[in-house]
């Protein structure tokens, strides 16, 4: 018997904002669960009848080689996208909920205004989210500071929060493959920061980075050093 492949997420959202003349912006985050690394945040917003790229869905459903060749699809058709990220001092200081939530901030105002390195609050903008949904993975995220649809399971369920979902996971797996050259011994080529034992056992032997998240438990309890 032949094994039936899940549907991929839907564009029923995105049509419903076109409907209205407004577009929808998808936005996801990926790295909130590593002991190391940034988390990094992208939102991807798709011109008005757009057609689905095929193989886009949950980013932790594909391969490395998948997610890479559907970002640069995902970038080509993708009427703008940003990306944003929150460092592991920022989720050290904040915690990792609220530095989620300045990622994504950080991913709508490079989407906004790509040219603005000084990245103003959203609030100070407020006329230019009128043209825009937002839908947000996962629960509401108030400290986002725009208002927002959150959708559990979002990046399964709607095309524009799965394609910011393979774009922040290709973007955070990039950075952690160049700390991966600078720190060796924590395997971060292959496990991107996660709690795998190998990571535990190099952090037991050499202590944190500067990349780990001195917050998290493991880190706090394996970790007294720190490795610069």
């Amino acid at each position: 018997m032949a094994h039936r492949v899940a549907p991929g997420p839907s564009l029923s959202r995105e049509r419903a904002a076109w409907a209205e003349q407004r577009l929808l912006v998808g936005v996801d985050e990926a790295g909130r669960g590593p002991l190391a690394g940034p988390v990094v945040a992208a939102a991807v917003v798709f011109p008005a009848g757009a057609r689905r790229i095929r193989g886009v869905r949950d980013s932790k459903t594909l391969p490395m080689e998948k997610r890479n060749a559907l970002a640069v699809l995902i970038r080509g058709a993708a009427l703008a996208l940003g990306v944003g990220a929150a460092s592991a001092r920022e989720i050290d200081h904040m915690n990792i909920r609220v530095a989620t939530a300045l990622a994504m901030r950080r991913a709508l105002a490079r989407l906004l205004w790509p040219d603005d390195r000084r990245l103003r609050s959203l609030r100070s903008r407020p006329r230019d989210l009128a043209e825009y949904t937002v839908v947000v993975d996962g629960l509401p995220f108030p400290e986002i500071g725009v208002p927002h649809d959150a959708l559990v399971d979002g990046d399964a369920l709607c095309y524009s929060v799965s394609a910011a979902g393979i774009i922040a996971k290709t973007v955070r797996d990039r950075l952690m493959l160049r700390l991966a050259e600078r720190y060796t011994g924590f395997g971060w080529r292959t496990n991107m920061g996660y709690a795998t034992a190998e990571h535990m056992v190099a952090i037991d032997r050499h202590g944190p980075t500067v990349h780990h998240r001195k917050s998290f438990a493991p880190c706090a309890q394996l970790g007294l050093g720190l490795l610069l």
